[in-house]
């Protein structure tokens, strides 16, 4: 385990001398991108759980679902919906 670590850590570092400013900056930014769609995916998340808790719909929390709403948008919510109604 502490190999993997060790050497993730080297690959990004690695990353980060041989890239240069411009594309550290557009994938730092499209992290920083996906990382706020997570955040907001798990308070749409908490939303629904706590809505549909009024009707007997219990969407669950966790991160696959997080990831799924991050992913697809709209139409996660939309499958996220219909995997609580019909399973």
């Amino acid at each position: 385990m502490k190999v993997i670590g060790i050497v993730s850590v080297v690959l990004v570092l690695l990353l980060l001398v041989v890239l240069d400013k411009k594309h550290i900056q557009k994938a730092l930014e499209l992290l920083s991108v996906y990382w706020f769609r997570l955040a907001f995916a798990f308070l749409i998340l908490f939303a629904m759980n706590v809505a549909g808790g009024f009707i007997g719909i219990y969407v669950p929390v966790n991160i696959t679902s997080g990831v799924l709403l991050a992913i697809l948008g709209i139409p996660g919510i939309a499958a996220l919906c219909a995997f609580a109604v019909f399973l």
